[in-house]
């Protein structure tokens, strides 16, 4: 079960990941390598092994599977991308369900039911022209109301690595923790040279996100941050309903100062706000959310909470943490071959919409590796 270092600078999220994967070694060569164990790769190595199961796949993770993006997200599901809706992005929230449906389907268990997922909705909330009937009314900066209501949901993230894991491995994908790349040798056909050893690879996935930016060669077109969220001790139902969160719709505001946030199934409630730059660096590693700048972007966010609504006073706040976030150009995700070889596809920079496009977008991947599908023209890495 993973869980964050007693020192872990990031903090430790509230989620869990609960499948725990057999030690085993590095397959000398692998027809598709997958560099990342959040939800783009394990998702992709799930749906390669499903639609051509002849072919042999490992997912090489640095640390323990879900430990970046995927384990530290708040756990709300939106539609389209950051940037809205792209040319043959298509319903990126169908498309997580079909894909969750199939995975379940081959592999005898629900995965959308063990993950929780929830696509009921969700509310954009502003200061000015709110709805009359809204049932959010909060005092910051004015007085926040739901203004719309646009497609979306929630799930549990740490249940969605497990799951997406476990249907992996069963299907019959290779994945290893605690094996770093560090970098992959091009000239010899597509080698992942490790510290444990070696891996000669048809084809690569590089799905790390907002770490590893020189691999994936995005180094110098993506700005990687660490977005910051707190969660209270779970509520009384009546104080759950005093804030207007009785529906348990997931929540982010259309102006500023920003906040989002959802409700868990135990009735705590998860509030993010705040970016924070890596110090010195593009590389966010380097964050410690103890350091000056997040500690008082954390102090701020949970004086705002206890001030939106009189329910909300003595909240008790019984986590802090980090996750990270990677921009691309105008916020669309990259979706595009490496630019040292084709045979290398990179798959990231989701900028907060990345739980529903990281399934959709990482199958879509797994059929581009086989062959089957072209990438988007939006997805490049350097566009023109």
């Amino acid at each position: 079960m993973y869980s964050a270092a007693p020192h872990d600078p990031w903090g430790a999220p509230p989620w869990e990941i609960d499948f725990t994967l057999r030690r085993q070694p590095l397959p000398p060569s692998v027809d598709f390598a997958v560099i990342g164990g959040g939800f783009t790769g394990l998702a992709a190595a799930a749906w390669l092994r499903l639609q051509s199961p002849e072919r042999s796949v490992v997912v090489v993770e640095a640390g323990r599977i879900g430990a970046g993006s995927s384990g530290r997200t708040g756990g709300m599901v939106l539609a389209e991308s950051a940037a809205g809706d792209l040319p043959g992005l298509g319903d990126v929230l169908a498309g997580m369900a079909r894909i969750l449906e199939d995975l379940g389907r081959a592999c005898g268990f629900s995965l959308a039911e063990e993950c929780e997922l929830a696509l009921g909705g969700a509310w954009e909330i502003g200061r000015s022209g709110g709805r009359a009937d809204s049932p959010v009314a909060w005092n910051d900066s004015g007085t926040l109301r739901v203004v719309n209501e646009v497609p979306g949901g929630t799930l549990n993230p740490g249940k969605l690595v497990s799951s997406l894991a476990r249907a992996a491995v069963q299907l019959g994908a290779t994945v290893i923790e605690d094996a770093p790349v560090e970098r992959v040798d091009w000239s010899a056909g597509a080698d992942l040279q490790l510290a444990r050893g070696r891996v000669r690879a048809v084809k690569i996935l590089f799905a790390t996100n907002a770490l590893s930016l020189r691999l994936s060669g995005l180094d110098a077109t993506a700005h990687p941050m660490l977005a910051l969220a707190s969660l209270i001790a779970p509520l009384g139902e009546k104080q759950i309903e005093a804030i207007g969160l009785a529906e348990r719709k997931p929540f982010y505001t259309v102006d500023f100062p920003y906040l989002w946030g959802r409700v868990r199934r135990d009735n705590s409630v998860l509030w993010g706000a705040g970016l924070v730059d890596a110090p010195d660096s593009r590389d966010i590693a380097q964050i410690d959310i103890t350091a000056q700048e997040p500690a008082s972007m954390f102090a701020l966010l949970e004086r705002r909470v206890r001030g939106l609504h009189p329910a909300l006073a003595a909240a008790e706040f019984t986590h802090r943490w980090g996750g990270p976030l990677l921009f691309g150009e105008d916020w669309r995700p990259v979706f595009a071959r490496h630019p040292a070889n084709p045979n290398g596809i990179v798959l990231g920079a989701y900028a907060g919409h990345g739980i529903a496009q990281s399934v959709h977008l990482g199958a879509w991947a797994a059929e581009a590796l086989l062959g089957r599908r072209e990438l988007p023209e939006w997805g490049r890495i350097n566009p023109a």
